[in-house]
């Protein structure tokens, strides 16, 4: 599906075509090598280990089911398996200030990400977070907060979070939010996915179009947020060659990926750059998740 206008009108949907929609949201390993025998975080020799969850939609499976969409109760379960494991959420600003010699961070320094804005994230996520004091770091889709601030905006299945509801959950301090593109949150039907070159530009074409989508990002979000956003997050981990000049131009200082691996956070600021993240699947706890993906096979924390 076509996320140009990444718009599903309320009597034209189905929940069937809005699982479609959510299932094409969720971002694909298109670079980069997936590993899942990391060792657990703890600060070493060559810096700290840092593991970054990765979520997208959140609804109740009375509602709806799909590959990049967690219940309620389960991302509740992570919070509590990972209060209980004594982990601490940071934010991108932490990671930038202890790159930079002005801060520490904690023994074992975790971070939550939300791609793409969604309402319900606002709705559930949001709370539990409070809930539990942790914080996440939220990154939506420009021209769909835009959009759903103008109306339709409380739709769980589909709708995004308003400018409204975004500068809540900034003032709460639970969350920090980062650039996901403007319009650039497309799928390979677009002819591009996401903020990957067509082969058709040429590489200068290319740059002025992306610099002037994530400008415009910026300046948006400065607008209503008053945030100046420090990292871009790649949609579906796409990205070409020409593509970090680009990123680093405009003055951002760490990007994120959606290659899985655990990362190793030290004094030098290009370690910043293609963070590794884990999907959260829907359908295994928490320990599962963990023994899986982050921790070795047969390892237990500590």
């Amino acid at each position: 599906m076509n996320f140009i206008r990444y718009r599903i009108h309320r009597a034209a949907t189905t929940l069937v075509a809005v699982a479609v929609v959510l299932a094409a949201a969720g971002c694909l390993h298109t670079s980069g090598t997936v590993q899942t025998s990391a060792v657990p975080t703890k600060l070493t020799a060559s810096g700290v280990q840092l593991p970054i969850l990765m979520y997208h939609s959140m609804l109740p499976p009375s509602v709806l089911r799909g590959k990049y969409i967690v219940s309620p109760s389960l991302f509740e379960k992570d919070l509590q398996y990972l209060q209980k494991e004594k982990y601490t959420t940071v934010t991108m600003q932490n990671l930038l200030d202890y790159v930079h010699g002005k801060g520490d961070l904690p023994q074992k320094p975790i971070i939550i990400s939300f791609d793409d804005g969604y309402y319900n994230n606002y709705k559930y996520a949001y709370p539990l977070l409070k809930k539990y004091h942790m914080k996440m770091i939220f990154s939506p889709i420009g021209i769909c907060t835009e959009q759903y601030s103008k109306g339709d905006s409380d739709h769980w299945t589909y709708s995004h979070v308003t400018w409204k509801e975004l500068d809540e959950m900034l003032k709460s301090g639970t969350t920090e939010v980062q650039n996901h593109t403007y319009n650039l949150h497309h799928d390979r039907k677009s002819g591009r996915l996401g903020v990957s070159k067509r082969r058709s530009e040429s590489v200068a074409d290319y740059q002025k179009m992306l610099r002037g989508d994530l400008s415009y990002m910026q300046d948006l979000m400065y607008q209503h947020t008053g945030v100046h956003m420090n990292t871009f997050v790649y949609p579906f981990g796409a990205m070409s060659e020409a593509t970090g000049d680009v990123i680093r131009s405009l003055g951002f200082q760490a990007t994120m990926t959606c290659t899985e691996h655990i990362n190793v956070i030290t004094r030098d600021p290009e370690c910043l750059y293609g963070l590794g993240r884990y999907l959260r699947p829907p359908d295994i706890t928490p320990e599962q998740f963990f023994a899986k993906k982050i921790l070795p096979a047969g390892q237990k924390l500590k």
